[in-house]
């Protein structure tokens, strides 16, 4: 349901899927578009339907802070600015779509069909109304959706890639070029560095952010969750008794039908004269079903005239109320399990019917549910007990702020502690209730640091609630020289090997250049932008655009913490064999590229068109560089 709702909710051509074209005078408009307006409402709406779109793509890796930024805010309302502006042009361009076209691709959603292959209506108007629409709204609406769709496909049907480019980009990542390496190790320099006190000094002066202690605190918590709650609840076998009784049709499963079929078929319009002799084919066919029951499938594959159940042996799996035309379904749930029906007349011709398997209402004994009947119970008396003891947690927390006893005493909760606890959540701590951006706030926050008191009851996590108290401070400070000086030696010792690294290898390059020599270069290696072959990527960019009009190449690459690279290209070349099915996917790929360039530059060109105006910015995004006509 929630699949054919979208289908119909979310319009075939919409950059955000927000409609209301009309004109308004409300103060809550935050743009103009071609006299039309977009309003704050609008711009909410676009915003959920964003998140609810990428929270079912994502799933539990979603994360809606990615739409709190100024640059996501923006772009609603860009997408916004441009499908009122494509609107613009087709009212302008007097694109029209059809009915016939309307209706065929109303009638593509999926699930609007009956058995018979009809459009129901009734269920379209259904699921419109459940989101408060008529047909006649969501006729206007896709209406003018498909009417934007065709000024799109014209627009991007029209870009084109010239084969020219495409080949030549495809020749530019097969290029291969044959690479030989001499390295020069940082360890190959580090015995001649010598490191002075002034060098061990001056480095600790100029990187004092990297001996910085962050202020810490050692606190101690007391958490309020299901665990804590589950504790104090308890589910009797009277309470799992009524709970069955009261219940008894969620554990009682209906019976079931599984029904086989063969037709004789014959259309509603055929004269009398077909439909006889259909009928007469159909009491032969009855009559050696009746000769030899035990052949249903056989007869069913060689006579029934329906192709899709034939093929099964006439099987139409476990039916349900209502999936059978009327005649049909009475006639399948009159029969036992193994019984032949009479002739059973439709609009589709003449059936005859079996049950191929029947499975009698059966109810679950409660031994056998009591345990998922326990754990639900449970749940609920947890969820009421939650609400009950968070208002008391809260209360306690704050109403004796002097110390966590009271309310651990209370609730029966154990007091824990934690040392070296910074102001920012630490990634390694990952989901622990302490380690929480807004509990920390409270921390380290004025009532806590300085007044000392409990902290406020926050939610960390559904059904989580936890409070704090401060019991050592530590403010930021700077480690000491002393206590840090071997270190920095390690570090001044390995950056100026690096130089030495660099400079030698600078020497050597400008050598090799003048000699075109291959003495001291590691074994030769085809390398492309598809196959670095384990080269590193700093490497690779800088082979990949070296100069090659004159062979061999020398290229010195400076690689942080490793040394400095010498590499030599001795040969390039194009593989042997193209991989054409790969080339005709790019060529493909750049012609979408191309055509998507294409419209942004025709949607851009149409803002400007439709003297776009952003009235006021919206909340948090920065559209300072928007404001104005456009």
């Amino acid at each position: 349901m929630q699949f054919l709702l979208m289908l119909i909710i979310v319009p075939s051509f919409a950059l955000v899927g927000i409609s209301g074209y009309q004109n308004s005078n409300d103060a809550n408009t935050i743009a103009k578009v071609g006299g039309l307006v977009i309003t704050q409402q609008e711009w909410e709406q676009a915003q959920r339907q964003q998140i609810d779109r990428y929270r079912q793509i994502l799933g539990e890796q979603f994360d809606q802070k990615m739409f709190d930024t100024p640059e996501a805010k923006q772009g609603i309302l860009d997408s916004l600015i441009a499908e009122r502006a494509l609107g613009v042009e087709v009212v302008r361009s007097h694109l029209t779509v059809s009915d016939l076209a309307l209706q065929q691709e109303i009638a593509q959603i999926p699930g609007l069909l009956t058995a018979e292959g009809k459009f129901d209506f009734e269920r379209y108007k259904g699921l419109l109304a459940a989101q408060g629409m008529t047909p006649e709204m969501y006729d206007a609406r896709l209406r003018r959706d498909m009417a934007m769709q065709q000024l799109s496909n014209a627009i991007q049907g029209s870009a084109f890639a010239p084969k020219a480019v495409t080949s030549r980009l495809s020749d530019i990542r097969d290029q291969e070029r044959e690479v030989q390496e001499l390295m020069l190790p940082v360890a190959q320099f580090v015995a001649k560095v010598k490191v002075s006190d002034d060098m061990v000094k001056d480095f600790y002066e100029k990187n004092g952010k990297f001996f910085e202690i962050s202020e810490q605190a050692k606190i101690e918590y007391v958490i309020l969750d299901n665990a804590a709650v589950g504790e104090q609840v308890n589910v009797s076998d009277a309470d799992v008794s009524a709970y069955y009784a009261a219940n008894a049709q969620r554990f009682t499963a209906p019976e079931t039908r599984r029904v086989s079929h063969i037709l004789i078929a014959v259309n509603t319009d055929a004269s009398a004269a077909e439909k006889a002799a259909a009928k007469v084919k159909a009491e032969a066919v009855l009559a050696e079903v009746r000769r030899a029951p035990g052949d249903f499938a056989r007869i069913a594959k060689e006579q029934s005239q329906d192709p899709a159940s034939a093929e099964l042996g006439g099987d139409l799996d476990v039916i349900e109320k209502g999936a059978l035309p009327k005649s049909m379904e009475d006639a399948a749930y009159g029969l036992k399990q193994g019984q032949i029906s009479d002739l059973v007349a439709s609009d589709f011709g003449f059936h005859i019917l079996t049950v191929t398997e029947l499975k009698a209402v059966s109810v679950k004994p409660l031994q056998e549910v009591k345990l998922a009947i326990t754990d639900d119970l449970k749940k609920q008396k947890m969820a009421k007990k939650y609400s009950e003891l968070a208002e008391l947690f809260t209360n306690t927390v704050y109403e004796q702020a002097d110390s966590l006893k009271p309310v651990a005493d209370k609730l029966k909760l154990k007091i824990a502690t934690v040392d070296n606890l910074a102001r920012q959540p630490v990634p390694a701590l990952g989901t622990a209730p302490f380690n929480n951006a807004k509990f920390l706030q409270a921390v380290f926050g004025d009532e806590a640091l300085k007044n000392k008191r409990n902290t406020e009851a926050i939610e960390v996590a559904p059904n989580t609630l936890i409070a704090g108290r401060v019991l050592e401070f530590k403010p930021a400070s700077v480690r000491p020289l002393a206590e840090v000086d071997a270190m920095i030696r390690q570090a001044v010792t390995q950056e100026q090997a690096l130089k030495l690294a660099k400079e030698a290898g600078l020497a050597k390059l400008a050598t090799l250049k003048a000699s075109g020599d291959a003495a001291g270069f590691g074994a030769g290696k085809l390398v492309s932008r598809r196959n670095a072959q384990g080269v590193n990527s700093l490497v690779m960019s800088e082979l990949m655009k070296a100069d090659v009009s004159k062979l061999p190449a020398y290229v010195g690459v400076d690689m942080p913490g490793q040394g400095y690279g010498i590499y030599r290209i001795g040969k390039v070349q194009q593989p042997a064999q193209l991989d054409v099915a790969r080339r005709k996917s790019e060529q493909e790929q750049i012609a979408n590229v191309v055509a998507q360039q294409e419209m942004f530059g025709y949607v851009e060109a149409l803002k400007q068109k439709a003297k776009v105006k952003i009235v006021k910015p919206v909340a948090g995004a920065n559209g300072a560089a928007h404001t104005g006509a456009m």
